[in-house]
């Protein structure tokens, strides 16, 4: 019975006090400490009186939204930080550590070693990336990571590239709506579904680099 009136009460102060789930989390973490070695009462586990977590769909940008960002992004390193998340939906920490070697401009492919599941795969390069990659060379000279930190040839941190989309959202006057790199992504399979792509096609699109590369980018025309 305590469990259950526990959970109710939970329930409450999350539905009518709009508690947040971290807030919940330590209330539920006491409240097992409490009734476990305090009150001796029967264990309580905490983890079924967490409330189940709260999945948040990330922002979507715009189409115009995207062109308007790459067209106000001055900075070679920002606008090829920007293409790279949008034109390919390569995750954060595949783009901090994607070195120079792993990137084939002849066949328009881009190798990530070690992504997600500790798993190596290859994705699309979109052609017109390659004028905005020879520019950010010819400025930046890199030796081995295409982003190199203060330090040569060891890879730009998470949170530098972070702050270089941050800082090209709020140069594009989008910084109101929290765009992140993540959101970037998004966007990049977000608009993909509109153009009428099957959603099973745009799961597996990382491996499938025959796939159009026009595809890719919608606003590529309007440019």
């Amino acid at each position: 019975m305590v469990q259950k009136d526990l959970v109710g009460y939970l329930n409450f102060v999350k539905n009518v006090h709009g508690v947040g789930r971290d807030k919940c989390r330590l209330f539920a973490a006491a409240a097992s400490f409490f009734y476990k070695h305090i009150f001796r009462a029967p264990l309580v586990f905490a983890t079924e009186l967490y409330p189940q977590k709260e999945f948040r769909l990330p922002e979507i940008l715009s189409q115009e939204q995207v062109i308007d960002l790459l067209q106000s992004i001055k900075n070679p390193k920002h606008k090829l930080i920007i293409g790279l998340f949008y034109g390919t939906g390569m995750r954060l920490g595949e783009l901090c550590h994607l070195k120079m070697e792993y990137i084939d401009r002849k066949n328009f492919q881009i190798k990530i070693v070690a992504g997600k599941g500790n798993k190596d795969r290859f994705m699309l390069l979109p052609k017109h990336l390659l004028p905005e990659m020879e520019t950010y060379y010819r400025h930046c000279r890199p030796k081995i990571y295409l982003f190199e930190g203060h330090k040569a040839r060891l890879p730009h941190n998470e949170r530098s590239i972070q702050d270089a989309v941050r800082k090209a959202m709020k140069d594009s006057g989008l910084e109101r709506f929290g765009f992140s790199s993540h959101s970037l992504r998004h966007s990049f399979a977000t608009h993909l579904l509109d153009q009428g792509n099957d959603i099973h096609t745009i799961k597996e699109l990382p491996n499938w680099c025959s796939f159009a590369t026009s595809a890719y980018l919608p606003y590529e025309k309007k440019l």
